[in-house]
């Protein structure tokens, strides 16, 4: 991979190619590319961006020649193999255009010596209320009825919800997001179990929140929604022992990171009737499956996900829950002010939304 890299390098170089600052956005979906233009156009921005439609892999690592930067998303790997190649062609910075970098393999972006950025908090609203859209859809229904009403079926056997008033629901990481779903449900009058490593002074003294351990909130919620990173310690942190714990029928909302939980072990509560109902939008190995059109395939290349998605009760969305034009302009912006901010030749701290500062 690095020789052919090297040889495309050289006939770039002789090409001319590597005039002024240039940036590979890869993962380019029509949605993002027409909020980054919009802002690129505003304020009147000069640097070229080449639009790649291809997730950035080690096979496409070559397409970043000439680039100063790269802009990346979630799909895309980021690994080492992947850094180390982007490093021997001259790449200088990573700009992240997402909240979460646990793709990004960290120790090699040191070890070359790359910048790195990401958006701390485009839009909390769009991924926190997508997560309350799950919990609703999923008690009442909504999906199976409007399928029966377009069929002509007016019947209202099988559709019997719950209230959302008076019930518990455990929200498992306190952030941001997690914050806001919490604001959302104490509006519906539910109780919130909240767990987190770091408690948030916002809703330590607030009424019906109260902080507990995590097995207590297996133990007493109806619904539990994920808002936690993915982390080593976060990893599976719902599987089949967590799920023993939990109230018979209890509802389960990822809009996380699909690592979070244990697809098998989901499953198996799913058709054993432990777990009521799930609302998923993240799952695991949705890389390279989710954002792309498989319609016209006989089916993915995940098990695991081609049987979520058969489950009644069961919503699967395409990680879709930050796709609001507010959180699209945000991570634009933000996005931009970093990659502005390192061609105008700020380092370290100096550039905006900094992970790493290698350089």
């Amino acid at each position: 991979l690095i020789n052919n890299i090297h040889s495309l390098h050289k006939l770039k170089q002789k090409a001319g190619g590597e005039t002024g600052f240039k940036l590979a956005f890869f993962a380019t979906q029509p949605y993002m590319k027409q909020a980054f233009e919009q802002v690129i156009k505003e304020k009147n921005y000069s640097f070229n961006v080449t639009w790649f439609e291809e997730r950035l892999t080690k096979n496409t690592v070559s397409l970043a020649i000439g680039h100063k930067s790269v802009c990346c998303f979630v799909s895309d790997v980021v690994d080492a193999d992947v850094i180390k190649g982007l490093s021997e062609i001259g790449v200088k910075m990573i700009a992240m255009r997402c909240a979460g970098i646990d793709n990004v393999d960290l120790e090699a972006v040191k070890q070359h010596q790359l910048s790195l950025t990401r958006v701390p908090a485009y839009s909390p609203y769009a991924v926190a209320e997508f997560a309350v859209t799950l919990m609703l859809s999923l008690n009442r229904k909504i999906v199976k009825a409007s399928r029966r009403v377009k069929e002509l079926n007016f019947s209202l056997s099988g559709l019997v919800g719950f209230d959302m008033f008076g019930k518990t629901v455990g929200v498992l990481g306190t952030g941001k997001i997690g914050k806001i779903v919490i604001d959302i449900l104490l509006g519906f009058g539910c109780n919130i179990l909240a767990s987190d490593v770091v408690q948030n002074p916002e809703l330590k003294d607030r009424k019906n929140v109260k902080y507990v351990e995590k097995e207590e909130l297996f133990k007493n919620s109806d619904i539990i929604s994920l808002h936690a990173p993915l982390l080593k310690d976060t990893f599976h942190m719902i599987n089949e022992q967590t799920i023993k714990l939990m109230k018979p029928g209890v509802m389960i909302v990822n809009t996380s990171r699909g690592g979070l939980i244990d697809s098998n072990a989901l499953l198996k509560g799913i058709l054993d009737g432990k777990i009521g109902a799930a609302g998923l939008d993240v799952v695991e190995g949705e890389k390279g499956i989710f954002y792309e059109d498989w319609s016209d395939k006989p089916s993915v290349e995940n098990e695991q996900l081609t049987r979520l998605i058969s489950c009644n009760n069961v919503i699967v969305t395409s990680h879709q829950a930050f796709l609001t034009k507010e959180a699209l302009r945000n991570i634009a912006v933000s996005t931009l002010e970093s990659l502005v901010g390192f061609a105008e030749g700020k380092r370290g701290k100096e550039v905006p939304n900094v992970v790493l500062e290698s350089l």
